[in-house]
This record gives structure tokens, C-alpha cells and sequence, in this order.
């Protein structure tokens, strides 16, 4: 049984933190957790990545664009709260080596659990933060603090660099020697990240936010076609190889 520790908190415009405790201590960064919101309307379950695990305890960091989420906005207490997680094949832990991390609006979320796997497992961690603005930039200190190199970039120049994700990234790109990438947020964006990033000894990781049904590999709404045949999100990701994914087929 799961339970909500606190009611939501808000971290920057239209983002929410929660605070779950699972009962489980183990989790993998960039699984989810599958919640159902309302008995009947939402009908479906809506699906997070974990921001932080800790002992029995994950964060969620979410935004507000929905009924559903509109809902969860609201919850005005702790209590009991419907959610199956940890779900879903997450991102893979590398040893020694130079990572780029890459996120974009509330797609930054899964990266901070990740960044701080990666920091545990001597990793150069280097992180580009990209928002629309100031206002929907949350937790930039623990960013900065668990990062050896941060970029901050903003659509509209009102924090750090002004410029896109795929923009700061094409000038990392040149010369940059990463082992690996990760990245995750809207899919035009990774898509403009496996174009940027074109040599062959960097791998590159994505994390797909497009829509889950059941979360659980059973209703097949998040197929995904890969230049292996079809793959299902939910079980098979959230986490994948960036370039075999068919990336004209999940822009249309």
C-alpha cells in the first residue's frame, strides 16, 4: 500500500513535488510510477518518473496539464494513495565515464535521480538544464550541486543561456568527447539531440514520455516502431537506445 506523505508542493510555475512512500527501496532511474487519480474520471492511471528514491520514499516531480494532474494538484492531505511502481526498463548505469545529461521542461525530472546513480559510480557528470523560462526551472541548486559542469538555458533567455536544448547542445557536441548521453523531454527535442550528437562512439539514451495506457505492456498504447519491429514503452523503455528509434513515425 502506498502513501502520500504530504500534499503536493509546489517547486516553480505549474510544477508539484509528492512524496510517496512505496514500501520498496529499490528502484532504477528512469522507471515511473503508474497513479490512479480518481475512481472513475480519470478513468485510466497517469504515469511519473521518479525524481529521487530514498529508502521506502520516491519524489515525483509533475506538471499541471490536465483534469488528471489538475486533480492530483488538489490532493489537500496525506493518506493513501493508489500507485504500482517502480515500472518500466530505465536507463543504464555507466563506470567511469564522461555523461552528458540533457533535459528539457519537466523531462529533467528523471535525470536528477539519474545524475546522482551516475555520481555514485565516479562519472563525470555534466548537465544542461533547458526550460521555456525562469519560472519553470525547479531544484536548479541540486542540479548545480550534484553536477561537475552545469549549463542552464532558457527559451527566452530570463535564466542562463538564452537558447533551446538542441541550440547549447549542437555547441557541446563539437570536440566534447561523452562517452554517453541522456536525455529526456519533448520528443522533437531528443529527436534534435540524436541528430546533433552523430558520432558512433557515443552512445545516446532517451527517455519517451508519449502516452501509456495501462503501464504494464498489456493494452500496447505506447508502441513505439524501432529498427527492431515494435517495442511497448511502458515495459520495454521508458528508457531506450536513441537511434533505433524511428523517430519520423513518433513526430507525426
Amino acid at each position: 500500500m502506498a502513501t502520500l506523505i504530504d500534499k503536493p508542493l509546489e517547486v516553480c510555475k505549474d510544477h508539484y513535488l509528492l512524496k510517496i512512500d512505496i514500501g520498496i527501496s529499490l528502484s532504477h532511474p528512469g522507471q515511473f510510477a503508474n497513479i490512479k487519480i480518481g475512481k472513475n474520471d480519470p478513468l485510466l492511471r497517469r504515469p511519473f518518473s521518479i525524481f529521487d528514491h530514498k529508502e521506502n520514499i520516491i519524489e515525483i516531480i509533475f506538471k499541471v496539464v490536465g483534469k488528471g494532474t489538475e486533480i492530483l494538484k488538489n490532493i489537500c492531505k496525506a493518506g493513501y494513495l493508489d500507485v504500482i511502481a517502480p515500472l518500466g526498463q530505465g536507463f543504464s548505469i555507466t563506470e567511469n565515464k564522461n555523461t552528458l545529461l540533457i533535459g528539457g521542461g519537466v523531462g529533467n525530472a528523471p535525470l536528477y535521480y539519474l545524475a546522482k546513480q551516475l555520481k555514485a559510480k565516479n562519472n563525470i557528470v555534466n548537465y544542461l538544464y533547458a526550460a521555456r523560462s525562469k519560472d519553470y526551472i525547479f531544484f536548479e541548486d541540486k542540479y548545480r550541486l550534484i553536477s561537475n559542469t552545469f549549463y542552464l538555458a532558457t527559451d527566452d533567455g530570463s535564466g542562463g543561456r538564452k537558447g533551446t536544448a538542441c541550440d547549447i547542445s549542437g555547441e557541446l557536441a563539437g570536440g566534447s568527447g561523452y562517452d554517453i548521453v541522456y536525455t529526456c523531454g519533448p520528443a522533437i527535442m531528443m529527436a534534435g539531440i540524436v541528430r546533433i550528437f552523430q558520432n558512433p562512439d557515443t552512445r545516446i539514451e532517451v527517455s519517451l514520455e508519449n502516452y501509456f495506457g495501462c503501464g504494464i505492456g498489456l493494452c500496447s498504447g505506447c508502441a513505439v516502431e524501432t529498427n527492431a519491429g515494435i517495442k511497448r514503452a511502458c515495459v520495454d523503455g521508458p528508457a531506450f537506445d536513441g537511434r533505433v528509434i524511428d523517430w519520423g513515425s513518433l513526430l507525426q
